[in-house]
C-alpha cells in the first residue's frame, strides 16, 4: 500500500483543489477525530471542519473553490493559528509539515 498524505499520493500530479480538500481532511482529523468528539456525528463534524478552512480562506483573501498555492499558504497560516487555541504545538506543526509536502509540489 502506497503512502498517502490526507488521502493523496504525493507520487501523482497534485492541483490546489486536492491540497485544499486534503487540508480539510487534515483538520478533521487534527480537531474532531483526536479530541474525543461523538464519532456517531462525523458528518457533522467533517462539515464543521470544512466551514473552518473556508472561512480560513476567506479571512486571508483566498477563495476556497478556485485555491492558489498562495491562497493556501495564507489558509495554513490561519489554521495554525486558530489551531494554537485547542491543539498542542507539536501536533500542529506535525500536521502543517504534512500538507507542506503536498503544497511544495504545487506549481506557482
Amino acid at each position: 500500500m502506497k503512502d498517502t498524505i490526507y488521502g493523496i499520493d504525493p507520487e501523482n500530479v497534485i492541483t490546489p483543489l486536492m491540497v485544499r480538500d486534503a487540508t480539510v481532511e487534515c483538520f478533521f482529523k487534527a480537531h474532531c477525530m483526536d479530541s474525543g468528539i461523538d464519532p456517531k456525528e462525523e458528518g457533522a463534524n467533517r462539515n464543521y471542519c470544512r466551514e473552518i478552512v473556508k472561512k480560513a480562506f476567506s479571512d486571508s483573501g483566498g477563495h476556497f473553490n478556485q485555491p492558489t498555492k498562495e491562497s493556501i499558504m495564507r489558509a495554513l497560516e490561519k489554521l495554525a493559528d486558530f489551531a494554537k487555541s485547542f491543539r498542542d504545538p507539536s501536533v500542529i506543526q506535525e500536521h502543517y509539515r504534512e500538507i507542506i509536502k503536498l503544497v511544495d509540489q504545487l506549481k506557482d
